[in-house]
């Protein structure tokens, strides 16, 4: 990459874009609890109670019915208070969670496994689906989203099709990172929810 990139040696790296770096002999894991502890305490939160989800499930999200569009401006603009309830309960799941982190093995074989799932009709107000797709290289997370889609599936199967194209693309780039890398790709997996195939 040297060739390639212009790089400096700065000695061994512990923290980087707020992501403490553990380095062992046998892998590297990165989290964020340093500042996940930072901003607990900013917002006077750090003696919380946990929460093991992130929302209530039983709320369904629909839009506001005082506003024409879903806008993030509108919503700073007047905040209610159910917004700040819902953005503390946010922290007091990640205040559960912020031990947790994603570990990479040193020495592990290249082989890329890609994950493809989907709902169908999940969204309350448009009934459009939500499709996911993650990335792994070995045993390691590499690549993930969640997004929804912009067409209207009319059955599962459909909706997990869309999100397998996604995870194609997804593959393609990989594969060739992987080559601009001098790595080339060694082997492919791809994973779709073999039940949809029923549905």
């Amino acid at each position: 990459m040297h060739d390639e990139f212009e790089m400096s040696m700065t000695g061994e790296l512990n923290f980087f874009l707020s992501l403490q770096i553990k380095q062992m002999d046998d892998k590297i894991f990165f989290n964020q609890s340093k500042y996940v502890k930072e901003m607990l305490k900013k917002f006077e939160l750090e003696d919380s109670k946990p929460t093991k989800t992130s929302m209530s499930t039983e709320i369904k999200l629909t839009k506001d019915d005082e506003t024409d569009f879903v806008d993030s401006f509108k919503y700073r603009e007047n905040p209610k208070t159910a917004y700040f309830e819902a953005v503390k309960r946010i922290f007091r799941y990640i205040r559960g969670t912020s031990h947790l982190g994603l570990w990479y093995p040193k020495g592990t074989r290249i082989e890329t496994v890609v994950y493809a799932d989907s709902d169908h009709a999940g969204d309350y107000v448009d009934r459009k689906s939500t499709g996911g797709v993650c990335t792994f290289m070995g045993c390691c997370l590499t690549s993930w989203f969640a997004k929804k889609q912009t067409a209207l599936a009319i059955s599962m199967t459909e909706a997990k099709y869309v999100s397998a194209r996604k995870a194609c693309q997804q593959a393609l780039w990989m594969k060739q990172a992987l080559i601009d890398y001098g790595l080339g790709m060694m082997e492919l997996v791809m994973d779709s929810d073999p039940s949809s195939s029923q549905e």
